[in-house]
């Protein structure tokens, strides 16, 4: 049996500024292993108050290098595991531009036909739109970065519902 809580987005947002140009500790920096982008869209949502899922291979969750799970890390795999998420943990929905908030992710294919970057929504400028949409991301390090000014070939909204937590 599962409650649902919400997210903090705010709390997700601060995290995101503080650490958008530097690299918190705790975890390891994946800037060497394919990029960070998504270890970081990982930290900020845990930040905003999200538990860790510490299901196999299929779960969400981060103790060190080689203790996480692929979600925590990888574009595809955090995709899958936050669209598809049933049991504890945070859940996501693929949606609209229009239906975004601060605190959520966009996932990118710019130079590339596959999804390969994860920044975080930190400021929504009125309607959200590709153009007053701001973002912090990591690999590419940045706070406040219009999204407009990626070259982007496909792009993907993802809208963080809640959290589930063991009743």
């Amino acid at each position: 049996m599962f409650t649902i809580r919400d997210y903090d987005r705010e709390a997700a947002v601060a995290y995101a500024h503080r650490w958008a140009y530097y690299r918190n500790p705790a975890y390891y920096n994946f800037e060497n292993l394919g990029g960070d982008c998504t270890n970081f869209a990982s930290q900020c949502i845990y930040a905003g108050g999200a538990v860790m899922n510490y299901t196999p291979v299929y779960g969400w969750y981060y103790r060190n290098l080689n203790d996480r799970a692929p979600a925590w890390s990888g574009v595809n795999e955090f995709y899958r595991f936050m669209t598809g998420n049933q049991g504890v943990g945070p859940f996501a929905r693929e949606t609209s531009v229009s239906e975004m908030q601060i605190g959520d992710v966009v996932q990118l294919a710019t130079q590339h036909p596959y999804y390969h970057h994860t920044p975080v929504i930190v400021q929504i400028n009125g309607t959200p739109t590709l153009e007053n949409i701001l973002v912090a991301a990591h690999t590419y390090d940045a706070d406040y970065r219009p999204l407009s000014s990626y070259p982007i070939n496909k792009i993907r909204f993802l809208h963080i519902d809640g959290i589930r937590v063991q009743a």
